[in-house]
């Protein structure tokens, strides 16, 4: 994983619920690509067919409230969101990113700041938000380096899978 992204980003509210992240009758699969499809188009209708792979969501307070599904996650990573910046999370929406290998980041300051359709550069390892269209830069708290390297992997499960394997090489 890049630890530099670059996108143009998709500007939403607070309390964006994982039910119009993906819709309900979505959930009979968790396959990405066709989950990608239908990402946020309860909320916003132009999202999926014009996401293009690099972009960045923005949004306001409680991000990925409402049910705990990982779909919603799975969704916006397949729909090709490099990384989603939030004033803040639903603390599973939270843990579930980390676990399917989405980078989030929460700065509330950048995201009162930074508009739909800005290009925005996000520097995973020091954490900052960088508006390119402003010329303003905010600093996030960055994750520490194990989660760094577990959302490198594409998530928990990719991660485990490198660690028992490097494990069971050396023993």
């Amino acid at each position: 994983m890049q630890t530099t992204l670059t996108g143009k980003v998709w500007k939403y509210g607070d309390n964006v619920d994982t039910d119009v992240i993906i819709p309900a009758r979505y959930l009979s699969t968790s396959v990405p690509a066709e989950l990608a499809p239908h990402c946020m188009e309860d909320i916003d209708e132009s999202f999926a067919k014009g996401v293009r792979k690099g972009d960045i969501i923005v949004a306001g307070n409680n991000f990925g409230c409402g049910s705990s599904r990982e779909h919603a996650p799975i969704a916006i990573a397949g729909a090709g969101v490099s990384c989603i910046i939030a004033a803040s999370y639903a603390r599973i929406f939270f843990r579930n990113a980390i676990n399917v290998g989405l980078p989030i980041l929460e700065c509330p300051d950048a995201v009162g700041e930074i508009g739909g359709g800005d290009a925005v550069e996000v520097d995973l390892e020091k954490g900052t938000v960088t508006d390119k269209t402003l010329g303003k830069t905010w600093t996030a708290r960055p994750f520490p380096a194990f989660l760094r390297d577990l959302i490198a992997s594409g998530g928990m499960v990719p991660w485990v899978r490198r660690q028992l394997e490097t494990r069971g090489a050396g023993a």
